[in-house]
Parts: structure tokens; sequence; C-alpha cells
């Protein structure tokens, strides 16, 4: 039987491999970005899966976003059939 528990990380190196090994890319919604203070709502650009507004940053960006947040990334590595799963979401650390 596949596992489709989802887990949680606040580990950088986790977040960025999850990440690229579903082709993904770290973005903010860019209606929700400060043009002074940067910010924004985190997201995951995917090929395919088209959010509208969704603009590319650096990891750099986003991980000073996620840290200054307290965010703990949710995710899956797997769905209930055992295919790839690109489940996430950022949850609070509090």
């Amino acid at each position: 039987m596949a596992q489709s528990d989802s887990k949680t990380t606040k580990d950088h190196n986790t977040i960025k491999n999850w990440t690229e090994e579903r082709d993904g890319k770290p973005a903010v919604v860019e209606s929700t970005t400060n043009s002074s203070e940067g910010g924004g709502l985190l997201r995951i650009n995917f090929p395919g899966y088209a959010e509208d507004n969704l603009k590319n940053i650096s990891w750099e960006e986003f991980f000073r976003i996620f840290d200054e947040n307290n965010l703990q990334f949710l995710y899956q590595e797997e769905t209930k059939d055992g295919g790839e799963s690109k489940f996430f979401k950022f949850v609070s650390d509090e």
C-alpha cells in the first residue's frame, strides 16, 4: 500500500528538493506583493497548473518570506495510488 500521509517541514533543502523534483518554481501571488517591502502569498508554480497572477521569485526571497511568516510546509510525497503527489500547503507554525 502506498504512503499518502502528509508531512510538515521547515527545512529549506527538503522544500526546495520536493518542489524541483516536480518541476515547480517558487512564486508569490502578484496582487499580494508590496513593491517596497516584498513579501506576498507564497505559492509553488507547477507547469500546466497555471494560477492567475503568479510571479516567480528566487529561492532566497521565497525562504525569506517563509521564515518571516513562521510557516511550515505541509506536503505529500505520493498519492494514495502511489503516484507522485503535488499536494502542499503553507501552514502557520503557531
